[in-house]
């Protein structure tokens, strides 16, 4: 089935405005007798459904509206809310809401994306992002991204889910917006506001599992495998008996987002979790079915996939047997790096710390690509050097890699201020897509612990009790914080007073001089396959990049020695003029100053744990 076929053979679950305060409802339960739709108000009315032969249960409503609220009658016993619910007002187990999309009218309809190479993302969580936790106080925020030069707003999950305290990867109804957050039209205002500033929107969507609080699913039909499971709970049935009624859920879900909401990608959660054993993959499928949609409206569509198995294929074209995605997360990156700037070795940082595994995350993607990992005693990874560097995306820190501590503590709190700024030169100058994590660009402190806020008592001990059970591998001694516990939630809010003082304020202006030179300068503007290089220098502490585009040309050298280091101009400036563009060791970086780069002709002062970066450009024959 090629991709115009699937597109045209989906079957859009849920409520679908057909006419003035007119609403088809579609639900899918193949293993029910009889379902009604249970209308809520103003007074309680059934009305009975129609099934077809995939199992699809179909009725139209008149005298309804947006915000109407209605359940579904399985059997004449069980009342349920609906799967493919737009909004969820009273929480997970209470009735589902209509939401009429027509009603939103966006400031700018033309908005397109800049293209994938040139972009800089910014994960954000809504909750913690802002003291008011909102959509509306998040848009507020916008301009300070602006300035700092990102491109896009990754979200973390917004999917509904029990409470107001949540990463999001509990959410149970995959096409309703969190209440707490400002609901449907808060996120449509959000992503309209930040197109208006010509910020575009990922949304960070999970297929491989539902959240357990509220989850009604299996009363409706056989979302779920048994041949599988994933740490976090059932695995999706992708490929199991009635798998095509579920692929088209979530297929459709997809859609959902990028027509109704006007988001431009999306991250999609552990993909390594989403098991199938289908020909064609539910991820080429979803890739296919994006396509289509570009194809039909001119809008185009980023798909990132989070992994840990370091596969290529993920992004990879069709046409030689990939999947299709955009790009996927690297992993590898940010552990060679935390690990050389905080000295770390526990748990799976235990494969990382030598330069070349550095090295080689940074000249190829892949550090792991089918060598032996300790860590995982078995091989791990493949090839990923025919992939192009813009289908990586690096960051220093992410919510996994902060939130999966026992203490949420940010890299500012595990490395210098000098270390903080080794690091960013690292993500923002290299070639390959750099995700930004809140707060990252000031140093802020605070730190981003993991939370819940579930309503099933034995749910939250059994969440306790898994916290602990994650954490034995790393061996840290002392108790995680209790996710149920609102502090844990607080102590999260970022401090938006401390970006612009002292150190903070210094690191901030760095990021900004750094993306600057990453969208301006010649050598190093997008990540498409320019020229480049990385070596490792005498010792073990100095890295070169070296980056060309035509007659322009940009050195960086990296050191990670805790001294300052003179090392040989000859071992790494070529015979051109070099002229230095950044040093980290400035005062105006808050670094120790008094560190002159070229002493003399024939030798270089490194800083301590700082970097150079030379701009040269050929004259013209």
């Amino acid at each position: 089935m090629n991709h115009h076929s699937l597109f045209k053979a989906l079957v859009p679950p849920g409520p679908k405005k057909i006419g003035e305060d007119v609403f088809e409802f579609t639900v899918w339960s193949p293993s029910t007798n009889r379902v009604d739709l249970e209308l809520l108000e103003p007074s309680r009315d059934l009305c009975s459904m129609q099934r077809d032969a995939r199992g699809y249960w179909r009725t139209t409503k008149n005298n309804v509206r947006h915000g109407s609220r209605y359940r579904f009658l399985l059997d004449g016993s069980i009342s349920r809310p609906d799967p493919a619910s737009n909004q969820q007002p009273e929480g997970v187990h209470g009735p589902s809401a209509l939401v009429d999309h027509d009603r939103f009218v966006w400031e700018n309809e033309e908005f397109h994306p800049v293209p994938w190479r040139e972009t800089i993302l910014y994960e954000i969580h809504v909750g913690t992002f802002t003291p008011e936790g909102t959509f509306d106080a998040a848009a507020e925020r916008l301009d300070h991204l602006v300035r700092l030069g990102v491109t896009a707003v990754e979200v973390m999950p917004v999917a509904r889910f029990p409470g107001n305290r949540n990463w999001g990867y509990d959410g149970v109804y995959p096409f309703a917006v969190q209440d707490s957050y400002g609901g449907p039209e808060g996120f449509k205002r959000f992503v309209s506001r930040c197109h208006h500033k010509g910020l575009s929107v990922f949304l960070d969507v999970v297929y491989n599992h539902l959240g357990p609080e509220g989850n009604y699913f299996r009363d409706f039909g056989p979302y779920f495998s048994s041949d599988y499971a994933t740490p976090w709970g059932e695995a999706v049935n992708f490929d199991g008996p009635h798998s095509d009624e579920v692929r088209n859920f979530f297929l459709c879900n997809a859609l959902h987002w990028f027509d109704r909401y006007h988001v431009d990608g999306l991250r999609l959660d552990a993909t390594h979790a989403i098991l199938d054993r289908r020909p064609v993959h539910f991820l080429r499928e979803l890739a296919l079915i994006t396509r289509e949609y570009e194809r039909r409206t001119g809008r185009k569509r980023f798909l990132v996939a989070e992994t840990n198995l370091n596969d290529p294929a993920l992004a990879m074209p069709h046409e030689i047997g990939g999947k299709g995605l955009d790009a996927l997360w690297n992993d590898d990156f940010h552990h060679a790096v935390h690990t050389r700037l905080t000295g770390e070795r526990s748990g799976y940082y235990e494969d990382y710390g030598d330069l070349e595994f550095l090295s080689r995350s940074l000249s190829q993607g892949f550090a792991y690509q089918g060598e032996f990992s300790r860590f995982r005693q078995r091989s791990h990874g493949a090839q990923g050097d025919g992939l192009p560097a813009s289908a990586f995306v690096n960051a220093l820190q992410t919510h996994d890699q902060v939130g999966n501590r026992v203490f949420g503590e940010r890299l500012s709190s595990l490395t210098s201020l000098e270390g903080l700024k080794l690091g960013a030169a690292l993500l923002l100058l290299a070639p390959y897509v750099p995700l930004l994590f809140m707060g990252e660009e000031y140093g802020e402190t605070r730190p981003f612990l993991y939370f819940v806020s579930h309503g099933d008592p034995e749910l939250v001990e059994a969440v306790r009790r898994g916290r602990r059970e994650e954490f034995k591998e790393f061996r840290w001694s002392q108790e995680p914080p209790d996710p149920q516990a609102p502090d844990t939630f607080e102590r999260c809010v970022l401090d938006w007073e401390s970006r612009d003082s002292g150190d903070h304020g210094r690191l901030l202006n760095f990021y900004r001089k750094l993306i600057g030179l990453r969208k301006r300068h010649p050598a190093l503007a997008g990540s498409e396959d320019k020229p480049f290089r990385v070596w490792t220098l005498p010792g073990d502490d100095v890295l070169a990049m070296e980056r060309r585009s035509g007659r322009y040309g940009v050195l960086c050298i990296f050191s990670f020695s805790a001294v300052n280091q003179e090392i040989e101009r000859r071992l790494f400036i070529a015979k051109r003029k070099w002229d230095m563009i950044l040093n980290s060791a400035d005062l105006e970086w808050g670094g120790p100053g008094g560190v002159t780069p070229c002493e003399n002709t024939d030798r270089i002062t490194l800083p301590a744990l700082g970097v150079i970066v030379f701009s040269s450009e050929e004259e013209r024959r």
